[in-house]
């Protein structure tokens, strides 16, 4: 008998962190290897932020906090949500967690019973399906065409609301293809949720701060009508450079809330003491750096699209967000290549070109791989001359 659960056997380990680890080897192995695999800025947490850890740990700010954060940070992210959302909430209605990923595994954790239903469009950050199985609920995947930039219709969305649907997960901008949805679209969508009234929404707004061309972030708890069944998703990785920094909060209905740090409370309890006062800062302080680094960031996604595009067998989308372009790489697979899946593309391109990126099977959706831009400019050249040659040796 195994001491392995059965719940552990109905997961699977990340393939994004796999991938990393895999290209971690090979550079100690001396290989030259790039990897395009991370989803994590490539800049330094701002020196701002790093001063306020200094300083949390000089006055002794290092014993246990409230469970579910300081009451310091919760302000802040009540203030950040009204000043840059319009959204309002009280104290009791926030939850800060280690990382994003802990609020999304305590949301599920306390709300979802055996078979109830998460509708999660596809492509997917890859661990929403592993976490609500997890918690012992079900996956519900919806596909979503790239014609219409892989984000869920309304008539998709009406479609897969059945009577054991608890939630809809909406990311965006999305991790893996950087789309992202517009207030209209939004709208859309609320119409068949309002008419849903026992539908919860979970949005993942991480990537809230990281977009291009102009576009207008809006969240759906910003629909009143909504608000009350909204769990909002946020925090400090993406955005301030954090990632490692492990804060991450959520905002929503007080149930779900208390609820959510009852399962905290026992499982990690607080988030480090440390990285809360940090966060403060991050939310609180200077907010400059955010425009730079987006530019920088659309310098390289406008790089990377046009380069891939240039690629025979290859085609790519021009998102507006995030730090992920999501190539379709159909037209090489099959006889001619050798290659039958967009797995056995990523595994021979890290084999022979020394490129590391995440096939899209990974995410949900086959025939596409995902690239994080989120590395220097002369690593993208040395990468997209690499991935133009092995392409163009299948030929």
């Amino acid at each position: 008998m195994s001491i392995v659960s059965n719940s552990l056997k109905r997961i699977k380990p990340s393939p994004t962190i796999a991938v990393t680890s895999k290209a971690r080897e090979m550079r100690a192995a001396g290989k030259d290897v790039i990897g395009l695999g991370a989803g994590e800025p490539d800049f330094d947490t701002p020196d701002n932020i790093k001063e306020a850890a200094i300083q949390a740990i000089k006055r002794g700010d290092t014993k246990y906090t409230a469970v579910d954060g300081t009451p310091t940070l919760k302000k802040a992210i009540k203030e950040k949500f009204s000043r840059e959302n319009n959204l309002t909430y009280e104290l009791d209605q926030i939850s800060v967690g280690t990382g994003g990923k802990q609020v999304l595994y305590n949301a599920f954790m306390a709300t979802l019973n055996p078979g109830d239903e998460v509708i999660i469009p596809a492509p997917y950050w890859v661990s929403y399906p592993d976490m609500v199985l997890l918690a012992g609920g079900k996956p519900k995947i919806v596909k979503c065409s790239e014609k219409n930039e892989f984000k869920i219709t309304p008539a998709e969305l009406k479609k897969a609301i059945g009577k054991k649907t608890k939630w809809l997960i909406i990311n965006s901008p999305s991790n893996p293809t950087g789309s992202c949805y517009t207030r209209e679209e939004i709208q859309e969508l609320s119409k068949i949720l309002i008419k849903n009234k026992k539908v919860f929404i979970l949005s993942d707004d991480i990537y809230e701060h990281i977009t291009y061309d102009g576009f207008e972030f809006f969240t759906i708890a910003q629909i009143k009508s909504l608000k009350d069944r909204v769990l909002t998703m946020n925090g400090v990785s993406k955005s301030y450079s954090m990632t490692g920094w492990r804060i991450g909060y959520g905002a929503g209905p007080k149930d779900i809330i208390k609820a959510m740090a009852k399962i905290q409370s026992q499982s990690t309890t607080n988030p480090s003491s440390i990285s809360q006062a940090a966060a403060v800062e991050a939310l609180n302080g200077t907010q400059d750096f955010i425009k730079t680094r987006s530019e920088s960031f659309k310098e390289r996604r406008d790089f990377v699209v046009e380069s891939l595009n240039n690629i025979e067998g290859l085609s790519c989308l021009k998102p507006n967000g995030a730090f992920y372009v999501f190539p379709n790489c159909k037209k090489l697979l099959g006889k001619q290549t050798k290659l039958k899946t967009d797995k056995d593309f990523v595994e021979k391109l890290l084999e022979k070109a020394e490129v590391a990126v995440v096939q899209g099977s990974a995410f949900g959706l086959d025939g596409y791989f995902r690239i994080s831009y989120a590395t220097s400019m002369d690593n993208l050249k040395k990468a997209l001359e690499r991935i133009k040659s092995f392409c163009e040796s299948l030929s």
